[in-house]
């Protein structure tokens, strides 16, 4: 169903009219500059792009970054790799809570900074406990890690039974073939009905105009993952998929300083992520609302840490 179909038959059934009023109120506010192009308004469900029509609106986001920003990027949209399937495994045994992986994630996807999105959130967790409803992900001690918590960073858990698809009126978000969910942020009608369905708090929506600096845009971007969204959209975390797609790790993956961030295809028996769902004791969050996540938590066998304290990482990438 396209976007306009569904406008169309939501106004016309009575009962829904309040609904279709909920759902669009979020563009209400939208000035001039921040409404989609005609072009891009028009332009047909992602699926539906013939490559020539994939080009064209690739080369039109390039213009609008360039518009906005004064520097051109460089929009690609690389597509699913055959026998891949991407998996993540996260070592509760050794993560600090530093947040380093927080704002690394912040400057790769061009996440806005006021209002400040993050698609990563570092639970503090008693030591013990793994009731997350008690958690504190507010935590700012003077160093970390503290000796009677661990930390559990939680984000897109790229589920094979995704409710946030299930939900979408439009199918402005889907799964890909190597389990990646994503968005397409010209077709989401920010209804925000996938950000109510995701038990894993994965979802931001952007109520105001996101900001990013023109000195700390990441122009390597792609239609799919970390180009500049506009105002009433959701957006969340695509595994770096502008970078796991041709062969790079996430961006938090590779600023990790302890190694508790694994990535990788589930589909290689020899790769590093395979071998720790073989042989690791693995924790799932939430296994019992039958999502089946992608993303998985792990330990070490004695649970113990090797590292020094270090001052937590604070918005703008400090210590």
């Amino acid at each position: 169903m396209t976007r306009r179909g569904f406008v169309l038959k939501g106004t016309a059934a009575v009962a829904g009219v309040s609904a279709i009023a909920g759902a669009l109120s979020p563009l209400k506010d939208l000035s001039s500059r921040e409404l989609p192009s005609l072009e891009g308004f028009l332009q047909k469900h992602y699926k539906e792009m013939t490559v020539a029509e994939k080009q064209a609106a690739l080369d039109r986001i390039a213009r609008d970054v360039e518009q906005r920003y004064h520097a051109r990027p460089t929009v690609a949209d690389p597509p699913p790799l055959d026998g891949v399937e991407f998996v993540y495994a996260l070592n509760l045994s050794r993560c600090i809570g530093c947040r380093k992986c927080v704002y690394a994630c912040v400057a790769e996807n061009n996440q806005s900074r006021a209002p400040e999105i993050q698609y990563i959130r570092v639970l503090k967790m008693e030591k013990g406990s793994i009731d997350v409803e008690t958690s504190d992900h507010h935590y700012d001690p003077p160093l970390v890690p503290e000796h009677d918590s661990y930390y559990m960073p939680v984000q897109c858990h790229q589920c094979k039974n995704p409710p946030c698809v299930k939900v979408c009126p439009v199918e402005a978000t889907w799964q890909e073939p190597d389990g990646i969910t994503v968005i397409d942020y010209d077709w989401c009608i920010g209804c925000r009905y996938c950000e109510a369905a995701c038990p894993y708090w994965a979802r931001r929506f952007n109520f105001a105009q996101p900001s990013v600096p023109e000195d700390e845009l990441n122009l390597n971007m792609a239609y799919l993952s970390n180009r500049p969204r506009p105002k009433g959209v959701m957006e969340k975390c695509t595994y770096c998929l502008h970078r796991t797609r041709v062969g790079r790790m996430p961006a938090c993956v590779e600023v990790c300083p302890t190694g508790s961030r694994k990535f990788g295809n589930v589909l290689d028996p020899d790769s590093e992520v395979a071998y720790i769902l073989r042989q690791k004791r693995v924790f799932i969050l939430k296994e019992d609302v039958g999502t089946l996540p992608r993303f998985f938590y792990y330990f070490d066998e004695r649970g113990s840490r090797y590292h020094e304290p270090i001052a937590p990482v604070r918005p703008g990438g400090e210590a």
